[in-house]
């Protein structure tokens, strides 16, 4: 059992400060080619084996929840694909990112939202009044129908920010409110547009950039101005989703406007390595407490070879490199063998429950 549990932990860790990079296509791909189809469906496309991960009702699942949820289910998910022959492939932790990013394409990770409250806040927020649903309203805006950006979370938050200097103005001109959007009313809205009658331009997608090519951005569009320390700036999106950095990112315009600064434009996919470099780790990451972490570490046993005085398995140095789509990538690699060890030594298969994968990804990631 050590040296499975060697394996599983080491690989996890192996990539390690090269930052959250993901595409939703590869992702869609990946769950078709590494049998996920087989099972899972996504908006009733796939098997049924197991529940379709696109209309699950309770979304909101956080990353690490999804891991734990896998790593929980694993034992059983083995034996069913032993049982009927299915053979899956290989899946590196580029490829879970992948995976995850399909995820998220899918609404997955975002929090529940309510097409009804939707349409009311679409109307109260003064949306309605400049953006048709179908047809033009106004000369050079374009009706929901034709927004490229509706399925895509990146470049709606990249089009919201570009859009919120002349919708600024505007505003300014008509003497009224800027139009505040909470994250929830945000979601709303999106869940209210994304199912009208008419399909969005583009299907759902979703893609992270590079964050050393984000960090040059942050430099190059004048946010260092503002925000010299990007570390502080990234915390503020720990845990967020990215309507949820959205919304923020809307309302922070006519605070900016106060202070005399002049919001910089977005290059398109700019935005995509920007939130590589401040948001994207930090989110599939996740919030976890190392201190918890540490009693979870030791409760499921992980300590008894990894601090065993033994040296059999090696000790974890804290690189970085944990978060839910790595350990997702060590459990489908070698939890397998790692499962059987367990079983030769009559050790039961450890299980997660609320935090308890955030507060260890925390502690191994805290580890020096």
């Amino acid at each position: 059992m050590r040296q499975g549990i060697a394996i599983l932990m080491l690989t996890a860790a192996g990539a390690g400060g090269q930052g959250f990079v993901a595409d939703s296509a590869r992702g869609r791909q990946l769950f078709e080619t590494l049998a996920c189809v087989q099972c899972h469906s996504v908006n009733d496309v796939g098997g049924n084996l197991g529940p379709d991960l696109g209309r699950i009702v309770d979304r909101g699942f956080k990353p690490t929840t999804l891991a734990a949820t896998m790593w929980n289910h694993a034992p059983a998910m083995w034996t069913t694909m032993r049982e009927k022959g299915i053979q899956a492939g290989d899946m590196t932790d580029q490829a879970a990112a992948d995976l995850f990013a399909y995820f998220y394409s899918a609404r997955f990770f975002e929090m529940p939202g309510d097409a009804g409250r939707g349409k009311r806040a679409f109307t109260a927020r003064g949306c309605s009044t400049c953006h048709g649903l179908k047809e033009g309203l106004l000369p050079r805006i374009k009706p929901v129908s034709q927004w490229e950006a509706l399925g895509d979370s990146v470049a709606l938050t990249e089009a919201m920010w570009n859009h919120s200097p002349q919708m600024l103005a505007e505003t300014r001109l008509k003497h009224q409110a800027w139009p505040a959007l909470t994250a929830q009313e945000l979601t709303d809205i999106l869940v209210y547009l994304r199912n009208l009658p008419f399909p969005p331009s583009r299907p759902p997608s979703f893609q992270i950039g590079s964050a050393s090519d984000g960090e040059a951005v942050f430099r190059a569009r004048g946010c260092a101005n503002c925000h010299p320390s990007a570390s502080k700036l990234s915390v503020t999106t720990r845990g967020k989703t990215l309507t949820e950095v959205a919304a923020a990112m809307w309302n922070h315009e006519p605070i900016m406007s106060k202070a005399g600064a002049t919001p910089t434009k977005f290059a398109p996919d700019e935005m995509r390595d920007l939130l590589g470099y401040l948001w994207a780790q930090q989110f599939f990451e996740d919030t976890g407490v190392a201190s918890a972490g540490r009693r979870v570490f030791v409760s499921k046993k992980c300590a008894s070879c990894h601090e065993a005085a033994s040296g059999k398995a090696p000790k974890l140095a804290g690189d970085g490199g944990f978060n839910g789509a790595t350990m997702v990538s060590a459990l489908w690699r070698h939890g397998p063998s790692m499962l059987s060890e367990m079983k030769k030594e009559g050790v039961a298969w450890p299980r997660f429950e609320g935090l308890q994968m955030a507060d260890l990804i925390a502690y191994l990631n805290s580890k020096k």
